[in-house]
């Protein structure tokens, strides 16, 4: 157990901007939230998975819905204790704790927030490792924890409780109501567990994305690197430098969907890089190689600073590094890549890891 301060929030946005792989919100504006709600009540309690009884109640909070969205219609924080409080009163039992359920600008800072407000610790794991566009798209679901019942909060005061067959008709749903208010809600979802988070959970996530982004930040103090600093500590690969030369972006089924091209520069001049997002990157590729594919993380970080770049923040003229991660093995798994995996998204290669993918020189 350890207290959460202004500076570690500071540090886990940009981490969690960077694992996020391009989604999960923007990581300024769930920055600020953590930083008001610590402002007002206090340092927030970060407890190990181990710390946690195995027949605690725990629920993720997380926003659901397209980035894009919140350029215009930032959260106040109420949407999220509309959900928690709505979900923790269907359940009859007091929630213990809450946690992420993936890395992301947003979705690592919003149960930070909510914790401050409500007094509850937060637990150092999330689902993904990352961030993914869909509801079932966690280490959960691949365990058969089910993502119900859940509660929808938005702006205006609506809240919506939901209870499904299974967590692929708890998207579908879920993601129709989050369109019809407003394009992004807060949610109170997948109940689950101490035993549950011990046996699913992705570890030290939170304490991982602090690592990161204490990285960046030193990396500036000390005049080193940046970029090779984040490859050391995330265990990533340089897939592509360039400067963006496109950038095709639109907000359509309560996703963030698009491509956004890159001209190579220096070694990788002469070759254009593309990097296909719905929410997150989820492909990079140039005309002759595959480089990287979800599962696998794909960030893309400005060259100068290190400092990582959302799917909507990606402006043409931008010079930048497009990075590649290793996934956690769970995703390696037959079931993980048939959830997640490149032929879910309708790509049609199949998975190869990317460290693979780079000793071959990005050829399959």
């Amino acid at each position: 157990m350890r207290r959460l301060g202004k500076q570690e929030i500071e540090d886990i946005a940009v981490g969690a901007a960077l694992l996020g792989t391009g989604g999960g919100g923007d990581p300024y504006i769930g920055k600020l939230m953590a930083l008001q709600a610590i402002e007002e009540y206090g340092e927030i309690t970060l407890l190990d998975v181990d710390e946690v009884p195995d027949d605690a109640l725990v629920v993720p909070s997380a926003m659901m819905g397209a980035p894009t969205v919140m350029l215009e219609k930032a959260p106040s924080g109420e949407e999220a204790t509309a959900a928690f409080k709505n979900l923790e009163f269907y359940l009859g039992k007091k929630i213990f704790a809450t946690m992420p359920i993936e890395a992301g600008g947003v979705n690592s800072m919003v149960p930070l927030a909510l914790a401050a407000k409500l007094g509850l610790p937060v637990v150092d794991v999330d689902g993904m490792g990352r961030a993914f566009p869909e509801l079932q798209m966690v280490t959960f679901y691949l365990d058969g924890i089910a993502a119900t019942p859940m509660v929808l909060a938005d702006e205006k005061g609506n809240t919506s409780l939901l209870s499904t067959i299974n967590n692929v008709w708890t998207e579908r749903i879920a993601r129709a109501a989050t369109i019809e208010m407003g394009g992004s809600t807060m949610t109170a979802i997948y109940p689950m567990t101490g035993k549950n988070i011990k046996e699913s959970g992705i570890r030290n996530i939170l304490s991982l994305e602090e690592k990161i982004g204490k990285t960046i930040r030193l990396a500036k103090d000390n005049n080193v690197d940046p970029i090779k600093e984040v490859l050391n500590k995330a265990d990533g690969f340089e897939l592509f430098r360039g400067k963006v030369s496109d950038i095709n972006r639109k907000t359509e089924a309560g996703f963030a969907r698009g491509v956004a091209t890159f001209e190579g520069i220096n070694e990788y001049k002469g070759e254009k890089l593309e990097v296909r997002f719905q929410n997150e990157h989820l492909i990079a590729q140039t005309e002759k190689r595959l480089l990287c594919v979800t599962p696998d993380l794909i960030a893309v970080l400005d060259a100068e600073t290190g400092l990582p770049i959302t799917t909507e923040g990606i402006r043409y003229g931008a010079r930048c590094v497009v990075i590649g991660m290793p996934c956690h093995p769970k995703w390696r798994t037959e079931k993980g890549i048939e959830a997640v995996g490149p032929k879910y998204f309708g790509y049609d290669v199949g998975y190869v890891p990317v460290e693979e993918l780079l000793k071959k020189g990005g050829l399959v």
